[in-house]
């Protein structure tokens, strides 16, 4: 018990954003890093704070002097050390409760030869590999069913790509979401609770205190049996709509009536579900079968139960958002909604068991807590799929590259992702990255140029070119991790780290390039 009040005290904000499910996930995860400079520090660090179960850096090389200079995890006595051992000792220090190893090797000697070392990780976190080594980790990763998040600073830029087969969401959380208060279906038992109230009633005192809810039941079902049983839809239904709630308004100062004139618009919500929920139940997975993960066995059965008990909605939410109400009317309101919810939970309930039990699985394999949550964040479901990196790099989408290209917004964030595989294709022939050594600039420009350009004609991107000053920067940038940029491509990539493993919140769904230079980012769907 002692234990629980420390860990709610110690990760008390957080909890509060990814709960203690969310926060559970976290300390079962097991995180590699490879290659532990600034930027790969910074993330770990991130998800170290957070309480991540253990970690595993590895790292071949010995601290420098130049390491002391941008990174944190670093300090004098670490000179001539184990890079590795160091960083891991530090962030041991940050939170003790976190399991920590290092394994002094070069990430690339164990790609080539031990990719058996990844199996018994939940996700990878791959900092500073070039591309070669990107796409053979990419390939183990995908093979043992590992989410891995590759992190780069590179200068004033930076990038961190997610890769895995398929990412699955419940608890997508969108800021901005409709409430599932059925004002414009509502069930018998909420139609009933309504008719109690009688809108022209003369007592102020309980006329201030129907909830909106209330008001706009009523309401609409007096609209639609004056307009054949149809409810607004137009702009001029929707502000005759208002005129008539106005009308019923005994003062001015009635704010349950505000409240009902700004949430008028749910009335007319259409029946039925998103496109993008509509995208989910009909995808080809939905197809189940005892390989199915549990969240397409829920996705098949919600597919039934809109068909078939539904009348074309998902389940309830069951939650009513705070409102003008007595004490007495907002109770009854709140528990009709939530006796609505654990009904539909039921149909679900018997519904996947039902599925469970028809593709060979336990009846019983899916517990009643994730079925309740799935019901309650059914209406934001997510699906994530991304194509493999070496995909990507050989045939990415053309015409989504030409745009971006052409695109003044976009040329920058383009331009640094081409240049970033140039520099990766300038180090495989130079054995050293463009302007590492003191040397001539245009040279090195000179050289780097036609990488790029050769590059984007390979890809079948003959008109479009780069930026020359993009290319002289690029050059200058000397392969250096900057701390600034490191720390934000690092926060970034423990962020998508962290809503991998608590599978709460939409992560990134394709490349995302960071700009220093205008301090810009972008996403490249590619």
């Amino acid at each position: 018990m002692a234990t629980a009040e420390t860990k709610k005290t110690k990760y008390d904000r957080q909890l509060r954003i990814w709960g203690e499910q969310g926060q559970s996930a976290l300390e079962n995860a097991n995180i590699c890093l490879l290659n532990c400079g600034p930027t790969g520090s910074e993330a770990l660090k991130n998800l170290v704070l957070g309480g991540i179960g253990s970690i595993t850096v590895v790292d071949g090389s010995k601290v420098e002097i130049h390491d002391l200079g941008n990174n944190f995890l670093l300090d004098e006595d670490s000179l001539g050390k184990s890079k590795a051992k160091c960083v891991c000792s530090f962030l041991q220090e940050l939170n003790d409760a976190v399991k920590a190893k290092f394994v002094e090797e070069v990430p690339d000697n164990l790609i080539e030869k031990s990719p058996s070392f990844f199996s018994e990780f939940t996700l990878v976190i791959a900092t500073q590999l070039t591309e070669t080594s990107i796409v053979k980790l990419d390939k183990i990763c995908r093979e043992a069913n590992i989410m891995l998040v590759v992190a780069r600073s590179y200068g004033l830029t930076g990038m961190v790509r997610i890769s895995m087969k398929e990412h699955t969401v419940i608890e997508s959380k969108p800021d901005h979401f409709l409430d599932d208060l059925r004002l414009h279906n509502p069930w018998p038992e909420l139609v009933e609770f309504a008719k109690t109230s009688d809108l022209s009633m003369v007592d102020p005192v309980m006329h201030k205190h129907t909830p909106y809810i209330v008001v706009l039941i009523n309401l609409a079902e007096k609209w639609a049996k004056g307009h054949g049983g149809c409810l607004p839809s137009s702009r001029q239904e929707k502000k005759d709509f208002k005129d008539l709630i106005k009308a019923h308004m005994l003062n001015i100062d009635e704010e349950n009536y505000k409240e009902a004139l700004e949430a008028s618009f749910k009335v007319s919500v259409p029946r039925g579900i998103s496109s993008e929920l509509s995208q989910i139940i009909n995808d080809s997975a939905i197809e189940v079968d005892s390989r199915s993960s549990d969240f397409w066995v829920l996705v098949a059965a919600l597919k039934e139960f809109i068909e078939n008990d539904g009348n074309g909605e998902p389940p309830l939410e069951g939650s009513i958002p705070d409102m003008t109400s007595s004490t007495e009317s907002y109770v009854i309101l709140q528990k009709i909604y939530q006796a609505k919810a654990e009904s539909d939970c039921l149909v679900m309930e018997r519904r996947v068991k039902s599925i469970l039990k028809r593709i060979g699985r336990d009846p019983d394999a899916i517990s009643r807590a994730y079925i309740k949550n799935f019901c309650k964040n059914a209406r934001k479901l997510a699906i994530c799929r991304y194509r493999n990196i070496e995909d990507e790099f050989s045939s990415p989408c053309i015409p989504e590259l030409q745009k971006c290209l052409n695109d003044e917004d976009y040329s920058y964030a383009v331009g640094f992702y081409i240049l970033l595989r140039a520099v990766d294709r300038f180090a495989a022939n130079h054995n050293r990255f463009p302007g590492i050594f003191d040397g001539g600039l245009n040279e090195e420009i000179s050289r780097l140029k036609p990488i790029a350009i050769g590059i984007l004609s390979e890809l079948g991107l003959n008109g479009p070119t780069l930026s020359e000053d993009l290319i002289t920067e690029m050059c200058r940038f000397g392969a250096s991790e900057l701390h600034a940029v490191a720390a934000f491509i690092g926060g970034v990539a423990s962020q998508e780290a962290i809503k991998l493993v608590t599978k709460q919140f939409v992560p990134l769904k394709g490349t995302f390039m960071f700009n220093g230079i205008d301090q810009k980012s972008q996403v490249l769907i590619l």
